[in-house]
Order: C-alpha cells, then structure tokens, then sequence
C-alpha cells in the first residue's frame, strides 16, 4: 500500500459497523486477534502448568497417594492416586510442547505483534487482515487437537517434546506412541501453518505499511524484535514441518528416514534399513534453537519498551541493540549442534558449534548491559511491568551465566540430559520469557481493554512467581551437578538420587506456590476487564504511537488521518525540552515551519503525481533506514 493510500482513510473507520461475530469471534481487526491470541495462551498456560504440579507432586511424593490425580486422569493413567510411569513421561511430553509452542511462542509472538505492529508503526492494520484472521484459526484447532490426544485410549503422546525417533516413528513402541504422537504431529502441522501466515504478515506489514516519517531507524525495538521473529520463524518452522511429514511417512508409510536395525521384543528385527534418528535431531535442533529466540526475543522487544518508558531515559544504546538483535537472529540458525554433542559428532564439527555458541553470548550479553545502562540513574517508576521488566533482566542474566557450561562440548557430555539442562532451560527461556510476556500484560493492558490492572494484586503475583520461580529452577543446577538425569519417575529407584528427595519436595512447594500467584493474576487479569480504573489516553507518558489512538476500539485505530512521525521512539527527558516526553508524532518549532513552508510550494499535490513503481535495490534500503518525507 502506497503512503497516500494509506493516509487516505479518514472517519469511515470509526462509523463501521460490525455484528457479533464479525467483532469477537471472526474477528479481521488486529487487536481483537492480539486478544484471541492472550486469552487462548493463557488457557493454554494454565492448562501446562497444571500438568507441571501434578508430576512434581509425583517427583516430590513417589509413594504418597493423591486422589485428586485419579479424579483428573482417571484410575488408568493415575491408579490409587499415583501417576503411571508411562503417563508421567505423557504429562511431561504434552507440558513441554504447550510451553514451547501455545503458550511463548503463539501466546506471546501472536498477542504483541498483532497489537503493537500497525499501531507503533502507524498502520490501520495488517497488510492482510483474513490472513491474520486465518493465523488465530489455525492456531486453536492446533490447540483443540493437541488436547484431544489427553482423550485418546493410548494416551498422549509420550516422547518427550523434542519427540525423538524410534519412540516417535514406531506406532507400537509404547502406548504414547499410537494416536496420541499422529495428534501431536497434525497438531504442530497446524501450528506451522498458523506460524507462517502470521510471520508473512508481520513481515509484510513492517516493511511496506509503516507511516510517513517512520523510518527503520526510528523504529521501536518492540517492532524490531517482533520484526525479526517472524523471520526467523518464516526460515526455521518449515524445516521442522519436512522433519514431521517425514516422521509421518515413517509412521504409516512403511519409509526408513530415521529407522534402521531396529528390534522390537519378541517382534525381532523390523523391515527397516538405512535411515538415522541422528537426522531427525538435525532438523528438528535447526528449529529448535532459532525457537529459543523466537521465544525471547519478542520478550526483550518488549523489555526494552517498558524499561525506557519507566527509567524517564532513553534506551541506551539504540543501534547497539537493534544490531545485537540482528546478530542473534544471523547466529542462531548456525549453532544447533550444542544440542547434540554426545550424538557422535566429528570433534573438529563440535568445536565449530562450540565457538558459535559461545558467539552468540555476545548480543546478548551487549542487550544485557543496555538494560543495566538504561536503569542507571535513571528516575525509575516501579509499575507492575517494570518489575517484571527488571525480573527477566535477572532471569536473563542468571540463566545465560549456566548456557556456558552447556556452551561447552567437553563438559555438555557430563551434564547433558541432567537437571542442569532443565534448569537452564526454565530460567533461560521459560522464566525470562513469561515474565517479558507479563510485563507486556500489565503495561498494554489499557490499551487493549481501557482499563487498568490492579497495581498492588499485580505487586503480590510479582514478587510470589518471582520468588517460587527461583526456588522451582535454581536448585536444578546443583542436582544436575550431582548427575541426576531428567525425565526419571522416581528418584527413590536409584538410592544415590534419594539424598535429593528433600530438595524435590522443596521445589514442589515452590511450584504451587506459584501456581497459586497465578491464580491472583488470573483474577485481576479478568476483573480488570471488567471493574478495573478506567485508563487514560496515555497512562504511562510513553511516546509511541499507540498512545495516540482513541482509548475506544476504533476500527482503522486512528478517526481521521494517521499521525506523521517526527522523531525516534525514545525521546525522554530531554533539557532542549520543557516536557519530560515528547510522543512521535510531534515535530520541533523549527520543523512546523519548514513544514509550512513547503507545503505552501507544493503545485501540484504529491498525491496526484504519478506513482512511479521501478524501485530499484539502492533505492530500496534508502527508504527502509531514511525517513520518509513529509
């Protein structure tokens, strides 16, 4: 869409009528879609969580029985109150793929970057609209089919989330390998297809809907985190999709892609040759550590935003840090092999893997330090956001310290599919990026509800998830030192596991004891809605364009033209100015008056001069990093 048209819209949003089901259920806005995508996310994270606490009280409590397990799973999977072995490995399985994928990567991803995208760039919305809607779709029959493998007699697929080869290619491996894993494999299908028509979008909207003035340079980092997401999810998840189909065709097929020398019990050999499981790993890692940072960055995107608004500074380093994201998602495609040192790699092949890994800490680490810069002597306003902002710092920090050891080929071979592995992990990743995605919750609340949550409910859920999560992930580290192996049912098998029951119990009590601070979001979040302190325009004195639409759901956003940018997204606390802020789309004295001027000497008007559509390559760049003229 050309900038005319694009400006050419005017009161014919704010008057357009909608029925029921146009505006809540198939919904083409933008932000009614960030809703759909939040409030299915948080289904879905309740939905995992509750998973977690029901095999940590089985970790923590091997021979105690819990009737309420039964009454949830049933006398099968859950016999006289205590989890099957098997089922166990099930609720694990179906917790990690939730977390990863429903929840921090469509939860957070799909919410922020269909909110934020057209409204900090000045767009009416996305550049495709039925695909947007399209992407919501796709994503809950996804989750509505992943669920429904909990319902099937064999139960849910039981693999492991990595799903790995033969568990996952042989049908009659173990009872989560029959309908459950083809459920799991349908439902990350659609997932996919989910993914891509919400990446095409993202990138197409940023690149080609941005409003007069609002250069790449003058981007929010919100914008650039969400931006190179949804690239680097275009270029990982359909490697992921082949790796499936394949794992389809092994399934059903009677194909040998990672089968070979198989032998199933009394069975004996199976008719499969030449295939390796060691591929799958490959294809499923390419995806999966860019999945790390499309999990995070979103997260720091929306760090940055909250951490500048709140320290009245601004962010330091700017081009630091949309470099440092840019060199993330460059190196992230090139260091999958630290997942699978002890696969039998060729030493010289782990040692590349070994540097690019240690690499990538680099942007982070400047990201990291920007942080820090920005809150240093800054006038801070301790929000709910901002402490969950200043939460994932320390999450971010703690965790990618104890990613070097992993980092390493000689000592990942000792702590490899330990405890250690899913400490790191959790606070890395799971930690860092739930607490990025409530930071996001709580400060564009009143944008996308027109309200505001309640401040000191939203004190206590902070400091309770804040302190449980620490105490859940933190002793992790020292059990996996100790060689405790993940995913075990009991550590009471092994008595030289058994010295770590008290500890497990510890971080059982940690658990639902965050649990239960979710259960205090969940009602502030819902109550708010509803009952919450009307919000003002701008509540937070931020500068971005979303604060220049009305607090009522508009469609279009804007009721007349869309705001021209003057500026970049970080204008605080300037001494040239006597405001403490000054928004985007507010020019300087001097430029109101080149303004005038020119527009006097503008004969004809720039909107009835031929477009001209011969852009070429140079032309291109200039126009993605130099502002657009008035």
């Amino acid at each position: 869409m050309s900038t005319a048209v694009a400006h050419a819209h005017t009161d014919d949003h704010h008057h357009h009528e909608e029925s029921f089901l146009s505006k809540y259920v198939f919904s083409m806005d933008h932000k009614m879609i960030s809703k759909q995508f939040l409030i299915t996310g948080i289904i879905m994270g309740l939905i995992g969580m509750g998973m977690s606490i029901a095999f940590r009280l089985q970790l923590a409590y091997p021979d105690t029985s819990f009737p309420i397990l039964e009454w949830l799973f049933g006398s099968k999977w859950a016999p006289d109150g205590k989890l099957d072995a098997g089922y166990y490995m099930a609720l694990v399985t179906m917790h990690g793929t939730i977390m990863v994928f429903y929840v921090l990567t469509a939860g957070l991803s799909g919410t922020f970057a269909n909110l934020l995208l057209p409204l900090q760039i000045g767009a009416r919305d996305m550049a495709s609209p039925f695909m947007n809607m399209l992407s919501y779709w796709f994503f809950l029959l996804s989750s509505i089919v992943l669920l429904s493998s909990l319902f099937v007699e064999t139960g849910p697929a039981s693999g492991g989330w990595t799903i790995y080869p033969p568990l996952s290619a042989l049908p009659k491996a173990m009872p989560g390998s029959g309908m459950g894993m083809t459920l799991w494999l349908s439902a990350i299908i659609l997932f996919i297809a989910s993914s891509l028509l919400g990446g095409i979008n993202y990138i197409s909207t940023v690149l080609n809907m941005r409003t007069k003035g609002m250069s790449m340079t003058r981007l929010p980092l919100t914008v650039w985190a969400l931006f190179l997401t949804a690239v680097l999810g275009l270029l990982s998840f359909p490697v992921l999709l082949g790796g499936g189909l394949l794992l389809l065709f092994d399934r059903g097929f009677g194909t040998s892609f990672y089968l070979s020398d198989i032998y199933l019990g009394s069975a004996g050999a199976l008719e499969h040759t030449g295939g390796s499981p060691v591929l799958f790993q490959h294809l499923f890692w390419f995806l999966g550590h860019p999945e790390v940072y499309i999990i995070i960055m979103p997260a720091l995107g929306i760090t940055s935003e909250v951490i500048a608004i709140n320290s009245r500074k601004p962010i330091f380093g700017y081009t630091a840090m949309v470099i440092s994201l840019l060199g993330i998602a460059f190196l992230s495609f090139i260091v999958w092999g630290h997942h699978m040192f002890i696969t039998g790699m060729n030493p010289l092949l782990g040692a590349v893997f070994l540097v690019t890994t240690l690499i990538i800490a680099v942007p982070s680490a400047v990201k990291t330090f920007n942080y820090l810069a920005t809150l240093w002597r800054g006038n801070i306003r301790f929000t709910n956001a901002m402490m969950f902002a200043i939460g994932l710092v320390s999450f971010f920090i703690s965790g990618g310290l104890t990613g070097i050891f992993l980092g390493n080929a000689t000592l990942d071979i000792q702590l490899h599919d330990t405890y250690f592995v899913v400490g790191h992990f959790h606070i890395v990743m799971g930690c860092a990026a739930i607490f990025g995605m409530l930071a996001g919750i709580y400060h564009w609340f009143p944008k996308m509800f027109g309200r505001l949550m309640n401040k000191p409910l939203g004190y206590i859920h902070f400091w309770l998830t804040f302190i449980s999560a620490y105490l859940v992930f933190f002793p992790m580290h020292f059990i996996g030192l100790a060689g405790v192996p993940r995913r075990y049912y009991a550590f009471t098998l092994l008595p030289e596991y058994g010295v770590w029951a008290d500890v497990n119990v510890l971080m059982t009590m940690a658990a639902i004891l965050g649990g239960l601070a979710q259960i205090v979001f969940i009602y502030n979040f819902f109550s708010s809605i509803f009952i919450g302190k009307k919000a003002s325009q701008n509540p937070w004195e931020a500068n971005t364009l979303e604060w220049t639409t009305p607090v009522e759901r508009i469609h279009g956003n804007w009721p007349g033209e869309i705001p021209t940018v003057y500026r970049w997204a970080y204008d605080y606390s300037n001494p040239a100015y006597e405001e403490d802020f000054k928004m985007q789309n507010i020019p300087d004295e001097d430029h109101e008056i080149e303004l005038f001027e020119t527009e006097t000497k503008l004969t004809p008007s720039a909107e009835d001069e031929p477009v001209n559509e011969t852009v070429n390559f140079f032309t291109l760049i200039k126009n993605w990093f130099i502002p657009r003229t008035v």
